[in-house]
């Protein structure tokens, strides 16, 4: 009841606060939903339990069954990977930065471009599509083409190989990790550093072939002004606040990833042979 008697210059000042926060909450939902990061999470998982099952024929003999399967359904869970996306996001880009990033992405060039990237990215999964991917980018390797110039320009903008290639030898370590915290190798830390910098070099010619042939066919459908349009969008602090959020944000949801699906292997290979 005291709530009743509180002085209206109080009362106000005390709901600007309650509502700032709100109010950047629901700015930092509109990001997620402009940048559709509930769909990329969806695709990430549907790869994940792909590869999964090549883990359990590979590793584990086909042996995994439904616990296997609950247990992957578990790790790929598109919830946390938002959470953890929006939780980079929202460190990343606030106030006007953020702003800048919704008025690109909520409409026009920015919505189709997300619309493409996306469906690319589902497409590529598909074995037969991502080698057509590779073989136009090898043939346009070396060329004095265009369009290859403007997607150098975004990956040189995002520094996105580098970016591919520690995120995923930081995968690879983890995943390493967690089979010997599962008792499934004996590894000491340095032996699996030292394994996974031996990967570097191949990692970084995969990751260069696998970025150039799918950007090469997501933005296929552009006009070369609007990619253009994409590219300056890049080149700016949004857009470089941008790109570390969800560099950052999913590398260290796929090192979260990494390691408990290493440790997961490990004991059901451990249990396996008791």
């Amino acid at each position: 009841m005291r709530l009743l008697f509180i002085s209206p210059l109080l009362w106000l000042p005390l709901l600007w606060l309650l509502a700032a926060p709100l109010w950047a909450d629901a700015r930092a939902q509109v990001l997620m939903d402009a940048l559709k990061i509930d769909e990329v999470a969806a695709i990430l998982q549907a790869e994940g339990l792909d590869y999964a099952q090549t883990l359990n024929q590979d590793m584990l003999g086909g042996q995994g069954g439904a616990g296997w399967q609950i247990q992957v359904d578990a790790i790929y869970s598109p919830q946390r990977m938002v959470e953890t996306l929006r939780g980079f996001l929202e460190a990343e880009l606030q106030g006007d930065m953020r702003e800048l990033t919704i008025d690109f992405f909520a409409s026009g060039i920015g919505a189709q471009i997300i619309t493409l990237e996306n469906a690319a990215r589902a497409a590529i999964t598909d074995q037969e599509i991502e080698n057509a991917a590779r073989t136009k980018f090898a043939e346009l390797e070396g060329s004095d083409d265009a369009r290859l110039a403007q997607i150098t320009a975004l990956i040189d903008a995002g520094d996105m190989i580098n970016r591919n290639v520690t995120a995923a030898m930081n995968a690879n370590y983890q995943f390493m990790r967690g089979l010997a915290d599962g008792g499934a190798v004996d590894m000491t830390e340095q032996e699996i550093l030292a394994e996974v910098g031996e990967q570097q070099e191949e990692i970084t010619e995969d990751t260069t072939g696998w970025l150039y042939g799918y950007l090469l066919m997501a933005y296929s459908p552009l006009e070369d002004d609007a990619l253009d349009r994409y590219i300056t969008f890049a080149q700016t602090k949004a857009g470089m606040a941008l790109n570390r959020a969800l560099f950052d944000g999913y590398g260290a949801a796929y090192a979260d990833i990494s390691y408990t699906l290493g440790r997961a292997v490990a004991l059901n290979m451990v249990a396996e042979e008791l």
